[in-house]
């Protein structure tokens, strides 16, 4: 009885693949065989012709090395990718994976070289020690030098391949990288929108609030009911002051904001800053150590945000300082890049608590670094003082050394 034969699933998937790869690479299987047999071929000839001439066995030997050259190239390429068919580049690990393999197949490829040349040396040596016999030792020469030639070829297919490899990794990451920071600008904007909304809602029945607070302290009360209002009309300042944070925070953080950039000058608005919070600065029991240079500290930035930023950086200082401390206040001109100068403002104060946190966190909103919450403070201050700086153009950075805690605002000239 004839025998039908199956083809198993082995056989379809090697079939289906080799389909595939001479459709993607453009018929680079089939020369690769038929060349790699044309080498075989000239390999035969040449080791049964050591009675030909120098230049005829260089010319076989370069006729092979060409045939054999295009057949590593097909065959070599289409068996890489055909072991690593099932290697995809979709995890974190696939640099380390990516380099393992290619170490690997270095290592097997320097061995089968290792083997061919000792091969092909030994030939040689053969050819040397008979020489009585033969014409010339080319066919030594051009067995060795094929050996190097294909070990060089097979490197370049492989790193070829690898560096193929590599690039897909980098265009996957690449992508999902894109993905990942388009999701984190929408997660942001969500965000920024919702605490615009949310302030925006409260800002309107909270100020409604406020003036009945105020119009009940104008009527007569007993002395309970005024401390009571006296108590609520605060609270209800403090928290319209944070939801108006809130929402210009959001507003900077958006973009969405005008700004009226004009020439100022650093030593005056800290003057400014430090008369209007006067009263407040001697009711804290802390002493202010002001040192203003005498350089010129114009710059261009909008006064508004400007004054908003430096009563931030005091505020936070009065809040967070230490008792019966100093805090040092200093502007000075420093050297900027390509001759640029810039003016620099720089407030320093004695923590009365524990700092355990960096610049990142401090200058996140609702972070305080008061974690026990025993001082006044919404966690904005610092958030607001980063976000308008950033929007100014300039530069703030956070110090911290033991229980010394200085922040720095930079700004060009």
């Amino acid at each position: 009885m004839a025998t039908k034969w199956k083809n198993t699933e082995l056989s379809k998937d090697i079939w289906e693949l080799i389909l595939r790869g001479i459709k993607r690479d453009e018929f680079r299987l089939l020369p690769g065989v038929i060349c790699a047999v044309l080498a075989a071929f000239c390999f035969s000839d040449l080791l049964h012709g050591r009675f030909y001439v120098t230049e005829e066995t260089l010319t076989e030997g370069f006729f092979m090395n060409l045939s054999l050259g295009v057949g590593v190239w097909g065959l070599l390429g289409f068996l890489v990718r055909y072991r690593n068919r099932k290697w995809k580049p979709s995890h974190g690990e696939f640099y380390h994976e990516w380099k393992e393999k290619l170490k690997k197949q270095q290592i097997f490829f320097g061995l089968l070289f290792l083997v061919l040349l000792g091969a092909a040396v030994k030939h040689f040596h053969y050819v040397y020690t008979h020489a009585w016999k033969y014409a010339n030792y080319s066919t030594g020469y051009v067995l060795v030098g094929t050996v190097i030639l294909q070990w060089v070829l097979c490197e370049m297919v492989l790193l070829s391949y690898m560096k193929r490899k590599l690039e897909e990794y980098m265009a996957a990451m690449e992508q999902i990288n894109q993905q990942n920071l388009e999701a984190a600008l929408r997660s942001e904007q969500m965000k920024v929108d919702l605490i615009s909304n949310v302030s925006h809602d409260l800002k309107t029945p909270l100020t409604s609030m406020v003036g009945y607070l105020e119009l009940m302290k104008k009527e007569e009360l007993s002395d309970v009911l005024e401390d009571y209002v006296e108590v609520i009309f605060r609270k209800a300042q403090k928290l319209k002051e944070m939801i108006d944070s809130l929402f210009d925070l959001a507003k900077t953080s958006s973009g969405n904001v005008e700004l009226k950039m004009e020439s100022m000058e650093m030593n005056r608005l800290i003057e400014q800053v430090y008369a209007d919070m006067e009263d407040r600065i001697q009711k804290s029991g802390r002493e202010l150590v002001v040192s203003l240079t005498k350089e010129n500290t114009s710059f261009i930035a909008d006064s508004s945000y400007m004054y908003r930023i430096c009563q931030n950086l005091l505020e936070n200082a009065l809040k967070y300082s230490q008792e019966y401390t100093r805090i040092f206040l200093k502007t000075s001109v420093i050297a900027g890049e390509e001759d640029a100068k810039k003016v620099r403002f720089e407030i320093t104060n004695t923590a009365g608590y524990r700092m355990e946190f960096t610049k990142e966190q401090v200058v996140e909103r609702f972070v305080r670094g008061d974690e026990s919450r025993t001082t006044e403070g919404n966690g904005l201050g610092l958030a607001i003082v980063n976000t308008y700086t950033t929007a100014l153009g300039g530069s703030f950075e956070v110090n911290i050394d033991c229980d010394q805690f200085k922040a720095t605002i930079e700004f060009l000239k």
